[in-house]
């Protein structure tokens, strides 16, 4: 799956379609974006879809809760086995449970980010999220920016949390929503700093935020041509080396080749 992943509710099945073609991926969304009264609806519309399923994951809600056990049965009557599970906290519940899925785990909880590396251990984990507004919520906090619109160093400290977990046991790491989504700018330098950071994808709620998070996720024609270079160089050499006055070394070999990776060279 590409870098810019759309959430879709899963209520509103004339958006299925569009989603999926606007964004690299599609998570139709079966809980918070559905009011209580919808859920019975939005499970028959997901097992009506026709969505490809490699491009499509279902989000549920959390392992334990009695809309889970609708979520899963439903799902398990649809081709698509990539689940968001929402507020990821037993590692134990989510391995019984979902052994035959693959499962994005969305810590967005102050237990679930303690409990990050403990779930980052399960096998059918393929990749990490955090959420930034229900972490607040659970810590009894009302917003996870300051008046600037940058994050709280409460909220920092769960990404660099989640990041480092998802990074430890070698799952993808997701970064959250940018809740803003007039602010295609603000998206974009954030989703700059994720990309930096080893964040796999970033989650748009909007398709107007599509061609922000690709754009930051795109590296430039001079960052492509100067990884090429470095890797063309390295070949002449055994170890580290010089290259235009920077040493080079493992690592920046490395991100040389996921910079290369990320332009489809």
């Amino acid at each position: 799956m590409g870098p810019a992943l759309l959430f879709c509710p899963a209520d509103r099945p004339e958006r299925f379609a569009k989603a999926a073609d606007r964004a690299d991926a599609v998570i139709l969304d079966l809980e918070d974006a559905v009011a209580p009264a919808d859920k019975d609806a939005a499970r028959r519309n997901l097992i009506a879809s026709t969505l490809d399923p490699a491009t499509t994951m279902v989000r549920v809600n959390p392992v334990g809760t009695e809309d889970f056990e609708k979520d899963l049965a439903a799902v398990r009557q649809t081709p698509y086995r990539t689940l968001m599970v929402a507020k990821s906290e037993d590692a134990s519940a989510m391995g019984q449970a979902l052994a035959d899925f693959t499962v994005v785990a969305l810590l967005e909880t102050a237990l679930g980010v303690v409990r990050a590396a403990e779930i980052a251990q399960l096998s059918c984990v393929a990749a990490l999220m955090w959420g930034a507004e229900d972490l607040m919520a659970s810590l009894g906090g009302d917003s996870s920016r300051g008046p600037d619109g940058t994050y709280r160093g409460v909220a920092l400290h769960a990404r660099a949390a989640v990041l480092l977990a998802a990074g430890a046991f070698g799952k993808g790491a997701i970064d959250s929503i940018y809740g803003n989504i007039a602010d295609t700018r603000g998206l974009e330098v954030e989703a700059r700093d994720a990309v930096a950071s080893g964040f796999a994808a970033k989650a748009c709620i909007h398709p107007g935020q599509v061609a922000a998070v690709r754009s930051a996720y795109a590296p430039s024609a001079d960052e492509v041509a100067y990884a090429a270079d470095v890797i063309a160089e390295a070949a002449n050499h055994g170890g580290v080396f010089n290259f235009r006055g920077e040493m080079i070394d493992g690592p920046l070999l490395k991100q040389a080749r996921q910079t290369l990776d990320r332009a489809g060279r």
